[in-house]
């Protein structure tokens, strides 16, 4: 599941998972900043918390005010995006599917809810099925859910498993989950689609900890909801325009450019300009810290945007800049067995994202597994120059007793062709790039997997000692990942 995720086949539904109370916890925190515009959450979100009202109808009018602020409004999946309520009954579900038709109604809103549960029910005296409640046969819910008015699916124990639709984005969880039924719930949002680049998970009943067992046997994930510190953006931002990689005014020709409809030959001028500076000006404890920090504010910056409406349009102008400057920022040169591979941006449904969010921000312009490391930086520790002769040294040392046919042979592929080959992995390149050092570890021993038992063909004595020798294969994974990991 983690190599379809970096590689693009199905997106990470657990990146934006976000319980009811950390959702709650990230408004709070932003009540008195004026870059968040989270007055209209709160009200609602500290009557659910606080008071324990956990009414169908006050739940259904926090996940409609999320889903048409933060979906719909930011035009999510091209402003195609769907929106799925996971209950825990019938009766539940036909609530919900009453609840969200009359507080649609009352916003004026233009879309309208689907319910969906098998069988027939007797509610409030009247038996119903999904058909009379709907107006349309249940055989029609998949084809009718892509078309408007429709919007939100509202399930009981139907939809959770089996059913691929790209077009979902979010999810809001009214139902206890855990292990297999955890995963096949959350994974219904995981489909891709050309102009999907993210999805959003506002569970009212579980939390990280359970969600984050159910999924640990697939794969391993970043949760980014339990301590994330919105405040912190304020401090990435200064440290990162302290570094004068980039000016003002370059921002804002890139992003109006770029939101005007430009080309990418007209952007990479621009781009290319900051990344000479960033090069020549910046020594390499500056650029790891600089690169570190800059995927910091993206990340954190990327997942509140998904939670909490912004009023800073300077802040979603530097999301847009860092997100196209940063893979264009090369690694320190002395690591450069991996060039990292510039992941493809689909440039114009991006940009009808980001168009859109600047639409609403620009009016007010004057006016987690583990969390997101908002603090983000790094430093680049002193390279050893006799890097490669400490590790014959050292190979030597441990395992030069092993009567070996060409020891000099083995040397070369220890520090030339192995690290060469592993760091041509496009698996690896891309947790590399796109995830945390504990999910690039994983790709890199698969990596060095393939490429042990490439050699099987030739250098049998190699693959052998790599199979048999459980010292040995520990101390080449090691050092195999520190030469290649950045």
């Amino acid at each position: 599941m983690k190599q379809a995720i970096q590689e693009g086949f199905i997106l990470d539904v657990l990146r934006y998972y976000t319980p009811v109370k950390s959702y709650y916890k990230l408004v709070k925190t932003t009540e008195d900043d004026p870059e968040f515009d989270s007055k209209k959450a709160q009200k609602k979100l500290r009557k659910y918390v606080e008071s324990h009202d956990h009414a169908i109808h006050l739940k259904a009018e926090i996940m409609i005010d999320h889903f048409h602020e933060q979906v719909i409004a930011l035009k999510k999946i091209g402003g195609n995006a769907r929106a799925m309520v996971v209950t825990n009954g019938i009766e539940r579900a036909i609530q919900y599917f009453h609840a969200f038709n009359s507080y649609l109604a009352e916003r004026k809103s233009p879309y309208k809810a689907i319910v969906a549960f098998s069988g027939e029910y007797e509610y409030n005296g009247v038996k119903v099925t999904e058909s009379s409640l709907n107006g349309f046969p249940g055989s029609k819910i998949e084809d009718n859910i892509k078309e408007d008015p429709y919007r939100f699916l509202i399930c009981a124990d139907k939809f959770q498993t089996g059913y691929d639709e790209p077009l979902l984005h979010t999810m809001y969880v009214d139902k206890v989950l855990a292990g297999i039924k955890a995963v096949q719930t959350l994974s219904r949002l995981n489909r891709s689609h050309p102009k999907k680049h993210d999805v959003f998970v506002l569970d009212f009943m579980n939390d990280t900890d359970t969600i984050q067992a159910a999924f640990s046997d697939y794969y391993r994930t970043t949760i980014l909801s339990d301590e994330t510190d919105p405040n912190k953006l304020h401090d990435l931002k200064a440290d990162l325009d302290s570094y004068q990689v980039y000016s003002p005014d370059q921002i804002d020709r890139m992003t109006d450019l770029y939101l005007d409809g430009a080309d990418r030959d007209q952007l990479d001028p621009i781009l290319d300009v900051c990344v000479a500076t960033y090069k020549e000006e910046l020594d390499e404890d500056g650029q790891v810290d600089f690169k570190s920090k800059a995927k910091a504010f993206n990340r954190t910056y990327g997942f509140l945007a998904s939670v909490l409406p912004y009023t800073n349009a300077d802040w979603e102008k530097l999301s847009i800049f860092l997100n196209f400057l940063v893979p264009k920022l090369p690694a320190p040169r002395e690591e450069d067995l991996s060039k990292g591979i510039l992941e493809a941006i689909d440039m114009d449904s991006y940009r009808v994202e980001k168009q859109s969010v600047m639409k609403i921000q620009l009016p007010d312009d004057d006016a987690e597994i583990e969390p997101v490391p908002t603090s983000g930086g790094g430093f680049k520790t002193e390279p050893e120059l006799d890097r490669l002769s400490n590790i014959i040294k050292t190979f030597n040392e441990q395992f030069g007793n092993y009567p070996w046919t060409d020891a000099d042979r083995v040397h070369r592929m220890i520090t030339q062709d192995i690290p060469r080959q592993i760091s041509a992995d496009t698996a690896y390149q891309n947790a590399k790039q796109n995830s945390d050092k504990q999910n690039a570890r994983i790709e890199h021993d698969k990596a060095l997997l393939r490429v042990m038992t490439a050699l099987l063909k030739d250098d049998t004595e190699l693959f052998k000692r790599f199979s048999d020798d459980e010292s040995f294969r520990k101390w080449l994974s090691d050092t195999m990942f520190a030469m290649t990991y950045e």
